[in-house]
């Protein structure tokens, strides 16, 4: 544990909690891709899978129980309580588009050829990719709500953090994980325009709004 890793849980819990947050005060997901949040639940219950089975500490384990419920809380919001505001139209991001090259993937190039490695390394693999459904929907409708531009920085922000806590691993722990390393920055290239837009406006108070495609 590094404090690279800590704060970079934390951005990741943030992010959790701005977007239920968001979701309980306005009784509303409109701008919120459900496919996008299937997705994130998908890769905790496959990554988490240890938790009947490896015990590394009181914190791993609590961090990884709350990222299940948030993850499925924000599913059951999105899909079963608040489904009539569901902008199902726009959320229109073909899942198997990512899920097939996934699984693929997690079979060719993995550490052990063992059932919990192969779905460790499919939700490393997966969680690469699993906010594209919601930057999709951003494009599609060109715009963003504030709370939803904060969740995303926060999101982009864990994962930025987690690239400065396996470079800080490799200086004093000589500790390299090549699949998620290279996971991890492509996912943080994902976020890079985001940045830049959030940084030139939603930070000055303007709203997120990118040109709508023909």
């Amino acid at each position: 544990m590094n404090v690279f890793r800590i704060l970079g849980d934390l951005s990741h819990l943030l992010a959790m909690i701005l977007l239920l947050g968001k979701i309980w005060r306005s009784k509303c997901c409109t701008g919120i891709s459900g496919k996008s949040q299937i997705l994130f639940a998908l890769v905790f219950t496959t990554r988490y899978l240890d938790l009947f089975t490896n015990f590394i500490s009181i914190y791993n384990t609590v961090m990884k129980v709350v990222f299940l419920l948030c993850a499925y809380v924000t599913v059951y919001m999105i899909y079963g309580k608040f489904r009539k505001t569901f902008d199902s139209e726009n959320d229109t991001f073909r899942l198997e588009f990512l899920l097939v090259p996934v699984i693929g993937l997690s079979f060719l190039e993995n550490y052990s050829f063992t059932p919990l490695e192969i779905l460790w390394t499919f939700s490393i693999y997966l969680e690469s990719v699993a906010i594209l459904p919601q930057l999709f929907m951003i494009s599609k409708t060109g715009e963003a709500e504030t709370i939803t531009t904060h969740y995303l920085f926060f999101l982009g922000l864990y994962r930025a953090l987690y690239l400065a806590n396996w470079i800080r691993r490799y200086q004093t722990e000589n500790f390299y994980d090549q699949i998620a390393v290279v996971s991890g920055v492509v996912q943080t290239i994902f976020y890079c325009d985001f940045f830049y837009l959030y940084v030139t406006k939603v930070l000055k108070g303007k709203k997120l709004s990118l040109p709508v495609p023909i």
